[in-house]
Order: C-alpha cells, then sequence, then structure tokens
C-alpha cells in the first residue's frame, strides 16, 4: 500500500493543496494498492506557476545540455526498469512480460531518441536571406491515458524538454503510480527546478485547470475522442496551440496471396496485446471472401490461446481490463455485437471461469461482422475482434476507410509492393506493412477523428516548436 500526499512542484514534494485522494486500485484483485492527491485548480496554478518561472531559464539552456539532461533521464529510468514494470502490472493489469518488455522498454528507448535529438535537431537555419529560428512553445499542459502510463508521459515530456519547453503533467486517475517513478527519475536526472512538474488529480478537476490555465501555451492530450473534442474547443478558444491523440478502430487488410496464417495470428495478438486497451489496435480484421471461413478458424483458434490470468505470472498472456467501468463497457458493446447478428466464435460476455475476483474480459472474436455493426464502428477498447468480410480490393479500401477514425492499420499481401500500393489508399496515420516492426522515431498520430498533431522522432519534436524568421 503506497499512500502519497505530494505533488512534485518546482523541484520539489509539496503537500497538495485539498485533502481529497485518489484510491489506485489493482485491476487483477479488485484490492485498494495506493493513494494518491486529488488535485485542484490550487495545485495546477502553483505548478503553472513553477514552469513559468523556469521557461526563461530552460529555454535558453544549449541544446547540448538539455541533451545531457535527457540522457541522464534515460540512465534513471532505465535504472528503474523492475520497478517501472512491476508498478505498471500492480496498476494497470499488464501481464508482466508485457510490462517489461513495452511498458517499461519502449519508453526507456523513447527517452534514449530524445536525447540524441536534442543534441541533433537544426533549431536554425538559413533560407535565402533569412534566419529560421526554431523556439520553443513555452509552458505545456501534458494531459496523459491510463493504457500506456509511462510510454504515454516520455512521448510528451521528453520532446517537449528537448524543445525547451517547461512541463506540466497530469497523468490518468488509474495509473497515477508510475508518473511518480517518473518524477524521481527527473530529480535524479537533475533537470532543473520547475521544468518538470506533476500534478495527479481527476479529469474534470485538474485536467480542465490545466486545459483552461491562461499560463499553458500548449495542451497534449492523449484519451478519448471525445475528451479531445473538449480540450479542442478549450484550446481554440485561448487560441493555444493543442496536440491530439484520440481513439481509433484500425483495419488489418489481407490481401489474397497473403500469408494468411501469419497475418491472422499476429492480427489476434495485436488486439489481444494490453486487453485490447491500445488505441492503435488491429480491431477490424478484414478478409477476401474465398478464405473467409477459413480465417475465422484460426482467429477463434488463436484467441483460444489467450487465458485470461494472474498479471504476476510470467507466463500470462492476457490480464484484466483496468476498472469495473472498462469491463462493464467491454461486456456491453459484446452483447451488443450478438444483438445486431454478429457470430460469436470465441468468447464472449460471461466472465472467464474460475475468475471471481478481477476485471476480466474473455478474448472475443466476431465474425459475419458487417460495416454498419456497432462493433465495426466504435472503439471498444477491450480484447474484441470483429471479422469482415471483402470482394475485392476497392471493396476492402472502402470498408477499411469507412470510419471515423484513422489512427494506424496493417496490410498483408504477397510481397511489398502489392502491400505498399494498397496501404497508399488507406487514409490513415500510420500502417504496418506484412508485419512490419514498430519504429520509435516514426511519426505517430491520425487522421481525421484520431487526432492532430504527431508524437515521437523528429515529427514529434517540431510539435513543440514555433518559428521565427529573421530577414537579412
Amino acid at each position: 500500500m503506497q499512500a502519497h500526499n505530494g505533488m512534485y512542484i518546482d523541484g520539489e514534494w509539496r503537500p497538495a493543496a485539498g485533502t481529497e485522494t485518489i484510491e489506485v486500485v489493482d485491476p487483477a484483485t479488485e484490492e485498494i494498492i495506493g493513494t494518491v492527491p486529488a488535485g485542484t485548480a490550487e495545485d495546477v496554478d502553483a505548478a503553472v506557476a513553477a514552469a513559468r518561472a523556469a521557461l526563461p531559464g530552460w529555454a535558453a539552456t544549449p541544446p547540448a545540455e538539455r541533451a545531457a539532461r535527457l540522457g541522464a533521464l534515460h540512465d534513471a529510468l532505465a535504472a528503474r526498469r523492475e520497478a517501472i514494470a512491476a508498478t505498471v502490472t500492480a496498476e494497470l493489469g499488464a501481464p508482466l512480460a508485457f510490462s517489461q518488455a513495452v511498458h517499461a522498454d519502449l519508453p526507456i528507448t523513447v527517452a534514449g531518441t530524445y536525447a540524441r535529438l536534442a543534441a541533433e535537431h537544426p533549431f536554425e537555419e538559413r533560407l535565402g536571406n533569412s534566419r529560421v529560428l526554431h523556439e520553443p512553445v513555452g509552458v505545456v499542459g501534458a494531459i496523459t491515458p491510463w493504457n500506456y502510463p509511462l510510454h504515454q508521459v516520455v512521448a510528451k515530456v521528453a520532446p517537449a524538454l528537448a524543445a525547451g519547453c517547461t512541463v506540466v503533467l497530469k497523468p490518468a486517475e488509474d495509473t497515477p503510480l508510475v508518473a511518480r517513478l517518473f518524477a524521481e527519475a527527473v530529480a535524479e536526472a537533475g533537470v532543473p527546478a520547475g521544468v518538470f512538474n506533476l500534478v495527479t488529480g481527476r479529469g474534470p478537476v485538474a485536467g480542465q485547470a490545466l486545459a483552461e490555465h491562461d499560463g499553458v501555451d500548449m495542451v497534449s492530450f492523449t484519451g478519448s475522442t471525445a475528451v479531445g473534442r473538449r480540450i479542442g474547443a478549450i484550446a481554440g478558444g485561448a487560441v493555444k496551440r493543442v496536440a491530439l491523440e484520440l481513439g481509433g478502430k484500425s483495419a488489418n487488410v489481407i490481401l489474397p496471396g497473403a500469408d494468411l496464417v501469419k497475418a491472422v495470428k499476429i492480427g489476434v495478438g495485436n488486439v489481444m496485446a494490453n486487453a485490447g486497451q491500445t488505441c492503435s489496435a488491429w480491431t477490424r480484421m478484414l478478409v477476401h471472401a474465398d478464405r473467409y471461413d477459413e480465417a475465422v478458424e484460426i482467429a477463434a483458434a488463436a484467441a483460444a490461446k489467450y487465458t485470461p490470468g494472474d498479471p504476476t505470472d510470467p507466463a500470462t498472456r492476457l490480464g484484466p481490463v483496468v476498472n469495473a467501468g472498462q469491463r462493464e463497457r467491454v461486456t456491453g458493446y459484446i452483447r451488443t455485437g450478438v444483438e445486431e447478428g454478429a457470430a460469436l466464435v470465441a468468447g464472449g460476455a460471461d466472465a472467464p471461469e474460475g475468475m471471481e475476483r478481477g476485471y476480466y474480459v474473455r478474448p472475443t472474436v466476431f465474425a459475419g461482422v458487417t460495416p454498419g455493426m456497432t462493433i465495426a464502428r466504435e472503439e471498444i477498447f477491450g480484447p474484441v475482434l470483429s471479422i469482415l468480410r471483402y470482394e475485392d480490393a476497392d471493396d476492402a479500401a472502402r470498408i477499411a476507410n469507412d470510419s471515423a477514425y484513422g489512427l494506424s492499420g496493417a496490410v498483408w499481401a504477397a510481397d511489398d509492393e502489392t502491400a505498399t500500393a494498397f496501404a497508399r489508399r488507406l487514409q490513415t496515420g500510420q500502417v504496418d506493412v506484412n508485419g512490419g516492426r514498430f519504429n520509435p522515431l516514426a511519426p505517430f498520430g491520425g487522421y481525421k477523428q484520431s487526432g492532430v498533431g504527431r508524437e515521437l522522432g523528429p515529427h514529434g519534436l517540431t510539435e513543440y516548436l514555433q518559428t521565427k524568421s529573421l530577414q537579412f
């Protein structure tokens, strides 16, 4: 049981302004494992004031020194790898092996990329008779989600610091403990006081206060499209910079001639990872009519291997979803799928056998899904896969693009040239071609209602810069 009562503001842990706390619950056991302060507008005011006071000095710090602090942050996070993984497993329910490989190792890697980019990025350039300066936007309000609680923190804070911005972070209330580990790493890395500040709290209180604050120059938010719309409206009213990484309903298109077994098995694994709580998950699998029945059979068998279990067991591949509300949301979508006529070929809305405690959802696969069904259109955010049939490439492209979202996707074909030609037709921000590996330097972000702006790599850094030109 971790009982915390402080906010990290201006380089020190300070008591919260209020007395209300947030309970952190282990989704596998339903037991309270910690508490953090429920921050108020007063806490946000103090954090923003510290960030504004630190901004001139940090913005004027040479990029090489900012890079050195980010390098030290990378090392401090790496030294906490096991603690990070254990904490994410406890507060999110992710299987320990996944927490180590993704929830810990990925943000550690991303921190390292920004240590290099801070040193290498061209913050000035010459265009004709002009010198173009790329300067920090200012104070950044970063609001992060619970599904990848450290990765999303690093994906926002590291590029902002590399750019010379100062930051106030408001992490998700379900997973705030790993954000405290991050703050400890920031302090150990020697980042100056006020450059990074942490306020825990609830979205409608601390999050809204941060988004509305006059002292915040940019808001970077990852979460639901509904909340993203509200934050975008707030930022637009104040004419401040905004970056939004929102929902997804990504298509996994398996073209004729592709390795069907490989494509289907990897597609199922993609949906089941992190208990399906991934905005970029390929939750719609599109298969040609000639091999549709075969693909359904392969998918059902693959899903059956993701037996829900104790996330601290190294053998577990599928942990619980984050909380009781999320479990009800996901199982509600499963019931809707059945009611609308989809065929349940694996899983279902009932609790997994023998799992009396914990927010577990069975790995679920639907066949006979049509594009107009709710489960084919709305983001479920759980271990649920919909398999749709298409007749030809034009039909596949039409179905894949018939979505309000456009965050990610995948294409499988007999060769990369064919897959690439089809990938160019997809209205989405990122496409994996024939099982291409995730690249932490590639820009990540969405088309349409999946958001605006990009994270990761050099494109993620430029989100936190504004441009000034000097004419000579």
